[in-house]
């Protein structure tokens, strides 16, 4: 199993934009590609209260790899995003990390 941590650090302004492409855009969509989602969370202490942290599950690179790009390149996500991105950047940053667990860690 393989895990992704993303964050996405916002434009100034723009993470309740961030939210509602999420709910309303993305989350559809890859319910129907199939990608699994361990959780969402905002920053309540830390350097920037404008990102959004995130964490999905694979069962592999090539399912990653597969999955992601078939996403990525989706018209429906396409035009969602370029809607939402049409007063400006949402995202002015993202950093991601692709994890394996542990043997000691709950999540094997």
């Amino acid at each position: 199993m393989i895990y992704e941590l993303r964050i996405y650090h916002c434009a100034h302004g723009r993470l309740p934009a961030l939210h509602e492409r999420f709910q309303k855009v993305t989350l559809p969509i890859w319910e129907r590609y199939g990608i699994k989602q361990i959780g969402f969370w905002t920053t309540l202490v830390g350097p920037s209260n404008q990102t959004l942290t995130f964490m999905l599950q694979w069962e592999s690179l090539a399912e990653r790899e597969r999955i992601w790009n078939a996403f990525s390149l989706d018209p429906e996500w396409i035009n969602g995003r370029a809607l939402y991105e049409e007063g400006g950047p949402i995202v002015a940053d993202i950093e991601n990390q692709l994890l394996t667990p542990t043997s000691y860690s709950l999540l094997i």
